[in-house]
C-alpha cells in the first residue's frame, strides 16, 4: 500500500538535486518535457515542425522496403559491427553513400548524435586544437570536451575570424555544419575549405541537415577531408554515417569505443536508407517542390512584414526573443491547426527564443500562406492572448 512518508530514496542527495533542478526549471520556463505526437495522417493539424524535408517517412514504397529489409535480414543486427552485426545491407549503404560523396570509405552510426560525439572524442586528444564554428551542434561540442583537445571558436560563418584563428594553428582541424539546425543557414564551404588547404587544416562538416537538400548538390570530398550524414532528416529514416578516407575510417573502426561496442545499426535500416537514397535520386521534383515551397513562404512572410533571417534552407526560424512567449505562440499556433517547433535558451542564446519553422515537400500552398498569417496575426498581437497563454503552460 502506498505510503506518504518519504522514503530513503527520497531522501538520498541525488534525489534532493534531482527535484530542485526540476524545480529551478520550472520556475525559469526551461523544463524540457515529452509529449505524445498524436498527429496521424487523419490529423486536422498540420505539421512545420520536422526535418523530413522530402517527406520520405511517410512514403508507401519506403515502408515496403524496410518491410522487405527485415524480411531479408531480420528486425535487428544482433551483435556489434565487429562481432557479427555487420550485414551486405551496411556494407551497401556504405558504398552507396561513398558514390555519392567521393569519399573512400565509410561507417554508419544509430545516430547523428552518437557518430558526432564518437568522431571528436576518438580522433582527437589533449595534444590537438580544434578550430570550430560558434554554432556547431552539441553532439560535436560534446565529443571535442570529451577528447580534451584545445577548442577554439570562431565567430560563425565568419571567413576572417576563422582565418584568424587557423593562420595560429596551422595543420589543426576546422569542424562546421554544412546548414544549422537552428538558423538555417548554410556554411560557406568552398572558403573554409581553401583557408584550409592553405593552412594544411583538415575540414569536417556535419552534414545532417544539408544532405539531400542542398540546392547546389551534395557536400564532398572535393572540399571536405570527414563528412557526417545522417538519415533521420532529408531521407525520414533512422541512421548515420561518417565519410572519411580509407585510413581515417579504418581508424575509428578499430578505436572507437561507441562503434565497438554498441549493437549495429539494424540492417532494416540500412536497407531502408538506401532505399530512400535512391527514391530521392529517382524523384527530383521533391527537391524542386521544397525549393519552390521555400521560396513561398519567404514571399508571404515579407508581405506579412514578418522580419526573417538570412536562412534560404527549409529551416526558417521567426525570431521572438522571450522563451516563455515563444512557448505561448507555438501553443496558441497548435490551437489553430498548426505544429511548430519552439525553440528556447539554452538551446539557442538568451533572448533569441524562436518558432523554428521547417518546410517540407509535402505542404501545400494554402496550408504555407495560411501559417503565416496566424503568425503574423499572433507576433503582431497586442499580447492579451499570449498573456493568456502563458497561464496554461
Amino acid at each position: 500500500m502506498a505510503t506518504s512518508e518519504p522514503s530513503v530514496t527520497d531522501n538520498h542527495p541525488l534525489a534532493q538535486r534531482i527535484k530542485a533542478t526540476l524545480e529551478q526549471l520550472h520556475t525559469t520556463g526551461l523544463l524540457r518535457q515529452r509529449r505524445v505526437n498524436g498527429l496521424g495522417s487523419q490529423s486536422k493539424v498540420i505539421d512545420f515542425s520536422h526535418n523530413d524535408y522530402l517527406g520520405l517517412s511517410r512514403e508507401p514504397a519506403l515502408a515496403q522496403a524496410l518491410y522487405q529489409g527485415a524480411q531479408q535480414y531480420g528486425v535487428g543486427s544482433r551483435a556489434s559491427p565487429l562481432v557479427s552485426g555487420y550485414s551486405v545491407a551496411h556494407q551497401q549503404l556504405e558504398q552507396r553513400l561513398c558514390e555519392l560523396t567521393g569519399h573512400r570509405a565509410c561507417m554508419l552510426f544509430s545516430s547523428g548524435f552518437s557518430a558526432n560525439s564518437a568522431l571528436m572524442k576518438t580522433l582527437f586528444n589533449a595534444n590537438d586544437t580544434v578550430i570550430a564554428d560558434k554554432l556547431v551542434h552539441a553532439s560535436v561540442i560534446d565529443g571535442l570536451k570529451d577528447s580534451q583537445c584545445k577548442i577554439s571558436r570562431f565567430l560563425h560563418n565568419d571567413l576572417t575570424s576563422a582565418a584568424r584563428i587557423i593562420e595560429r594553428h596551422p595543420g589543426c582541424a576546422v569542424v562546421t555544419e554544412s546548414v544549422f539546425s537552428m538558423d538555417g543557414d548554410t556554411a560557406p564551404i568552398t572558403e573554409l575549405a581553401r583557408l584550409c588547404r592553405e593552412h594544411q587544416c583538415w575540414l569536417i562538416v556535419d552534414d545532417a541537415h544539408g544532405f539531400g537538400v542542398l540546392p547546389n548538390g551534395f557536400v564532398n570530398a572535393d572540399k571536405v577531408d570527414i563528412q557526417v550524414v545522417t538519415f533521420g532528416k532529408a531521407l525520414g529514416c533512422q541512421g548515420a554515417a561518417i565519410l572519411a578516407s580509407q585510413d581515417v575510417i579504418d581508424f575509428l573502426v578499430a578505436t572507437t569505443r561507441e562503434y565497438i561496442y554498441s549493437t549495429a545499426l539494424s540492417p532494416a535500416n540500412a536497407h531502408l536508407a538506401l532505399a530512400a537514397i535512391n527514391w530521392q535520386h529517382s524523384h527530383p521534383q521533391l527537391l524542386t517542390q521544397l525549393l519552390a515551397n521555400i521560396a513561398l513562404f519567404r514571399q508571404v512572410a515579407t508581405q506579412h512584414q514578418l522580419t526573417l533571417t538570412e536562412s534560404k534552407t527549409a529551416i526558417q526560424p521567426i525570431m521572438i526573443g522571450d522563451n516563455q512567449r515563444a512557448m505561448a505562440v507555438a501553443k496558441q499556433l497548435t490551437q489553430r491547426g498548426f505544429l511548430v517547433g519552439a525553440i528556447r535558451s539554452p538551446t539557442v542564446p538568451k533572448g533569441q527564443a524562436r518558432l523554428r519553422i521547417t518546410l517540407n515537400a509535402q505542404h501545400q500552398a494554402d496550408d504555407i500562406r495560411a501559417l503565416v498569417a496566424t503568425v503574423a496575426s499572433l507576433i503582431n498581437d497586442s499580447g492579451t492572448n499570449t498573456s493568456a497563454a502563458l497561464q496554461t503552460l
